[in-house]
């Protein structure tokens, strides 16, 4: 539900859009709510909800959670949502994750090792229900390590840290950042031991900047490769430090993933707020990682009407052609769109929307070779075809 927004349809007779104010059921009245849906992992929306804002004579519409809020209708075979289906891979099916015997192999892993990291990755796995979390519990795949509790940048969609004015956030950052030998316990066993594509992870969108802490997290890449050769080390970065992400390729990162919002200066520093860097350094974190050989993968933080426009596609593609990409990450903004809205209204590429399905084409077509999906590659898998 979509509180204090009011449902906007297709009139059957007329075509026309309409504001659906009230519905009578029975012999009542009553004001309808609209309505969005969220999506499984692997999916891209294309659609924003129909919704309207409420009269003014009526009280505003709350801000809402930070969710990917999607277009929802009822069709003639039941509900429907407006979306891709971007990555088909399965490892990352809800059905494999917060399983039954997950609470059990958390207890078991912290009566083993008395370790800050795991502390919070129990708590992103039971209480928040972070995928990447459970996996270092599972024993598989992309595993997580926590590894900064501060950041050089005050997203609006933060979803660690409350912004003024928007909802609580839905995750709590690690309260004392660890320690190299700390993460490197944590990374090192889940390198040697997880099954199928075997990755550890610094810094994810739940907490702080990892670049701010590359030493530390340096000597835990080199105490991890002292320890085992196996799967791949990536960082989650919004690629502020272009020396500290050098840094780390020298002791042993083979990939990393950059997040950003937009091509255009303007429109990327509204809603990343950064200090002390701009989305020009950015790029050439980019640039550095493709010099250092890491597999580069630009996470795109995608919204209906805003990343489609016509000259924000070709800034992103230029974008993606200039610093050799090898994977373009489609993640659905998650925040009220009307807050979104209000950042974007006069910044970044300007012209009609193409839609998301177009902007997937352009971003496809930018370079051979170049993935786009929505999940990381393991070492087997880089260097093919989407």
């Amino acid at each position: 539900m979509l509180p204090g927004r009011l449902p906007v349809g297709i009139d059957p007779d007329t075509g026309e859009q309409v504001v659906l104010r009230e519905v009578r059921l029975g012999r009542r009245k009553v004001v309808p709510v609209a309505v969005g849906a969220t999506l499984p992992p692997g999916f891209t929306r294309t659609l924003l909800p129909a919704a309207a804002p409420p009269p003014l004579a009526t009280l505003a519409a709350p801000v809402l959670p930070q969710w990917a809020y999607t277009a929802a209708a009822q069709g003639p075979d039941g509900p429907v949502a407006w979306a891709l289906h971007t990555d088909r891979r399965h490892h990352w099916d809800p059905a494999r994750h917060s399983t039954p015997d997950l609470p059990r192999r958390v207890e078991e892993r912290l009566a083993r090792a008395d370790n800050p990291v795991y502390r919070q990755l129990a708590r992103c796995a039971l209480s928040w229900s972070c995928f990447t979390a459970q996996n270092t519990f599972y024993g598989r795949d992309e595993g997580a390590i926590p590894s900064s509790a501060a950041c050089n940048a005050r997203c609006v969609g933060c979803l660690s840290e409350t912004a003024d004015g928007m909802p609580p956030s839905s995750h709590e950052r690690i309260l004392r950042a660890p320690t190299a030998e700390e993460m490197a316990e944590v990374g090192a066993e889940h390198l040697a031991r997880a099954t199928g594509r075997t990755m550890v992870s610094f810094g994810q969108g739940c907490e702080g900047e990892p670049l701010l802490r590359w030493k530390e997290i340096a000597r835990a890449i080199r105490l991890m490769r002292a320890r085992t050769g196996r799967g791949s080390l990536n960082v989650n970065t919004n690629g502020s430090l272009p020396d500290a992400l050098a840094a780390l390729a020298e002791a042993g990162l083979d990939a990393v993933r950059v997040s950003l919002n937009s091509a255009s200066p303007d429109l990327y520093a509204a809603y990343y707020r950064p200090a002390r860097y701009g989305l020009a350094d950015v790029e050439r974190s980019m640039r550095v990682a493709r010099e250092k050989g890491l597999y580069l993968a630009v996470n795109l933080l995608v919204f209906p009407g805003v990343t489609d426009r016509e000259e924000e596609v070709d800034r992103l593609v230029a974008l993606v052609r200039r610093v050799g990409a090898d994977q373009v990450q489609a993640r659905s903004l998650a925040m009220d769109p009307d807050v979104y809205w209000d950042i974007a209204r006069d910044r970044g590429g300007r012209g009609r929307a193409l839609g998301i399905p177009a902007l997937l084409r352009a971003l496809r077509g930018a370079r051979a070779g170049l993935v786009v999906g929505n999940f990381a590659r393991g070492l087997s898998e880089r260097g093919r075809a989407a």
